[in-house]
């Protein structure tokens, strides 16, 4: 079976690698269709599943892995969301959505003014590449959740769920 994920990040497709460990996975710079920033659960859900779609719909038999990250509000506060897509050959679709965590006011205002979290996270940090490596979850959870182990968690839920499903 052959595993394709919709995105080249390397946080992204050692996740998928991690939980399909088993399987052949391979990368594909799948766009999400959606704005470079999502702005809510909807945007981000729409995102993974648009990736998941083209990864699928790309080669005969393969099994599409779409994960995107975005904010959401709930109330007056932002908060990070992430969320995945699996879509089987026959193009049934699987979703799955992980990690919350509020963000600083200051990380809020700046996505509210147009710039993307992974943008704003290096100037944050004052590192490079911090959505590739920790992420945001990362920084603000000094750690203790990786975006890496953030994503892993939705690949499994994904996981899960289909084999679930073709085992019913």
């Amino acid at each position: 079976m052959r595993i394709i994920i919709g995105s080249k990040n390397p946080t992204k497709w050692k996740a998928v690698q991690d939980v399909f460990d088993t399987y052949q996975v391979d990368t594909l710079n799948a766009p999400s269709r959606v704005s470079s920033q999502p702005f809510s659960d909807e945007e981000t859900r729409e995102g993974a599943i648009n990736r998941a779609l083209q990864c699928a719909e790309s080669t005969p038999g393969a099994i599409g892995i779409g994960l995107e990250g975005g904010v959401m509000y709930i109330k007056d506060q932002l908060y990070l969301c992430n969320w995945g897509a699996l879509v089987t050959e026959d193009e049934n679709i699987y979703t799955a959505s992980g990690a919350r965590i509020v963000l600083p006011i200051d990380i809020a205002e700046q996505l509210k003014a147009g710039s993307e979290l992974g943008d704003i996270m290096d100037q944050y940090t004052r590192k490079e590449e911090v959505r590739e490596n920790e992420g945001a979850i990362g920084i603000f959870t000094n750690d203790s959740i990786s975006r890496r182990n953030m994503f892993v968690h939705v690949v499994k839920l994904l996981r899960g769920q289909w084999e679930y499903w073709i085992n019913k």
